[in-house]
């Protein structure tokens, strides 16, 4: 059972962060990084996240695991049919790997590769029962697996989508398909946070609120006209503008989404973008 599974369970606040594999192969940077985050409870391994090709997340969550950190693996849908996913998980499975992340992916057409041509054979919904099938020791043709892996798979949601009901409707379809932990797209507002874990709340599933180290006014438009779902709203954008020092600001907007998220979730998911010496004081 892994800790952030057991922690979820106890109530205790839970803390995630993110890294991404490096664009190469010198993994000493990123494990560096990993191995001085506090007061962290797992770390997420991102999936050529952004549709930007970079070393295979498995890779590095196996490295993370062996020098007792504990990843989430995080596993799109864009860039592998069903078998290449199934083949995965069991890898991560092997690898003593439990926490996924199941998402669809961003299109490629976003990243750095926008000429490859996206697999989308499965969504996040299909890939979550996947699990929940690998978990009962059959895999998607119902043939039985020889060991059984003890998956912990969450998925991803977004707060500020409209409309909501048809967000809503998505977050029980993800339950009912295996979901057993949600991590949100980056909030900046306590009211659709709030939204959010008042509709989750009786599904019983909890809820890292998505935390997002925003620097300066210029990266939170360059967020908006460049990552797909990515709105930094009007008002946090003229906090940066009025801001004598935009990087105290940013920490400063951060602890109040974690402070939003200690009287409404269960945890904060903290992406800090190369900046994650500031974790313990955004916590």
């Amino acid at each position: 059972m892994s800790l952030l599974s057991q922690n979820l369970a106890a109530g205790s606040f839970v803390v995630t962060a993110e890294v991404a594999p490096p664009k190469g192969i010198d993994l000493a940077p990123v494990l560096a990084v990993a191995e001085k985050l506090q007061g962290v409870t797992a770390v997420n391994v991102t999936d050529n996240q952004g549709a930007n090709m970079r070393l295979c997340s498995l890779v590095l969550a196996g490295e993370l695991r062996r020098r007792g950190i504990e990843p989430v693996l995080q596993l799109t849908c864009r860039d592998r049919n069903r078998v290449a996913l199934q083949s995965d998980l069991l890898g991560a499975a092997a690898l003593g790997i439990e926490n996924l992340l199941l998402l669809s992916g961003d299109h490629s057409k976003f990243g750095d590769h926008p000429d490859a041509r996206p697999v989308f054979d499965l969504d996040a919904v299909q890939l979550l029962e996947v699990a929940a099938g690998l978990n009962r020791g059959v895999d998607m043709a119902g043939k039985p697996l020889t060991g059984v892996p003890s998956f912990f798979p969450g998925a991803a949601v977004n707060p500020a989508a409209e409309p909501f009901e048809l967000v809503l409707q998505k977050v029980r379809k993800k339950v009912d398909s295996g979901a057993r932990f949600f991590q949100t797209q980056a909030v900046f507002s306590r009211s659709e946070l709030e939204r959010l874990a008042t509709a989750v709340a009786p599904l019983g599933v909890p809820v890292l609120a998505g935390v997002l180290l925003v620097r300066s006014a210029k990266m939170a438009r360059f967020l908006n006209a460049n990552i797909p779902g990515m709105r930094v709203p009007d008002d946090v954008i003229a906090r940066f503008d009025s801001a004598a020092d935009p990087m105290l600001e940013g920490m400063a907007m951060a602890r109040e989404t974690v402070g939003w998220a200690r009287e409404l979730c269960q945890g904060v998911h903290l992406m800090t973008l190369g900046h994650e010496e500031k974790i313990p004081e955004i916590l």
